[in-house]
This record gives C-alpha cells, structure tokens and sequence, in this order.
C-alpha cells in the first residue's frame, strides 16, 4: 500500500457500480460525506473502481465538490467557473493545474499565517488587556451583588448579639430590594 507524506498509508476505497464506497481500511461502506471529512482532516485516500482497478479519485472529488456547491456552499465564482471551462483544450490546459494547485498552497500558507498571527493577537496584545479588563470589571459587579464577609456594617456596642442578625436581615433586603428596583428598570 502507497504511503502518504505524513507517514501514514493512503486509505483504498472501492467504489462498486451501485455505486457504493467501501473503505478497506475499516471494512465498511462509507458515503461522499465521509471521504469529504477524510480529505478536511488531511486523509490520503485512493478510489479505485472495484471491477476495473482504475483510479477515479479525481472523478470522486469533483463529485464532492458537486455536492457540496449543489447544498449551497459555494465556493466557486461563475466567472471563474466559466474561464476554466473556456481553458479546456487550449493551449494553456496542461499549465492550469500546475497554476491552480500552487494558489491553493500559497493560500493555504497564507490562511496559516492569517491565524497564527490572530492568535498572537489575542495571546498577550492590546486585546488581552481588554479581556483582563472586562473580566476585572465582570468580577466588581458580581461581587456588588454580595453581601460583605462579616455581615452588615460592624453593629454598635450597646447593641445585642441578637441585633446584629436582624440588622444583617435588613442588609440582604434592602439589596435584594435595590435589585428588584433594577430588574424593574431593564423591563
């Protein structure tokens, strides 16, 4: 079995005039759903007809590319559909696909770089320090929903042990009064 670049060995799938894949890797039929998850993960596979021994993988992919712009995920201009089309049997056919697959790369690399250089953004620049000062601020206005550790304000001495919960009673009611008054505002 054909080994892939990234050491692993390309998956054989064989395609039956009723048109069904089978995946010898796992023994089992597999749908164009499955090889268009294989080929996001960056699986190598073969297709070959099952009677025939031929290669159609190029045939399967276009396939899915098919079913894919037919389920409204296009990705493909008419014009640049159209200038491919009115390539065919040009003088410049044999170069379009040595073309089309180093803009993919270039691409590729550059979609790469696009998302390193995002994530490095947000890892320690100017939109860390946002996040940390939201969060900062996220933490005050929770915390102005808490009771204060150790109840109420300190009661005064002549007061009683038993003043001092009630006064704590009172705290928690007035909050939960000024918060209803707030909820009531929102609506």
């Amino acid at each position: 079995m054909a080994k892939s670049s990234d050491g692993s060995g390309t998956v054989i799938i064989k395609k039956y005039a009723n048109r069904r894949l089978y995946n010898t890797e796992t023994s089992s039929y597999i749908t164009l759903d499955h090889l268009a998850a294989m080929t996001r993960e960056g699986r190598d596979f073969k297709v070959i007809d099952a009677k025939t021994e031929e290669d159609i993988t190029h045939n399967v992919l276009t396939q899915i590319i098919m079913e894919e712009e037919n389920r409204g995920q296009t990705m493909l201009p008419v014009s640049f559909l159209r200038q491919l089309i009115s390539l065919y049997g040009d003088s410049m056919q044999s170069m379009v696909p040595q073309y089309l697959e180093a803009s993919m790369d270039a691409f590729r690399r550059n979609q790469t770089q696009f998302r390193q250089a995002m994530e490095g953004a947000f890892a320690g620049g100017p939109f860390a320090e946002i996040a940390k000062r939201n969060m900062e601020m996220f933490e005050a206005a929770a915390s102005a929903f808490k009771p204060p550790r150790g109840g109420a304000a300190a009661p005064a001495k002549e007061e009683t042990a038993e003043a001092a919960p009630r006064n704590e009673v009172d705290a928690l009611k007035a909050q939960l009064a000024a918060m209803q008054e707030q909820i009531n505002k929102l609506k």
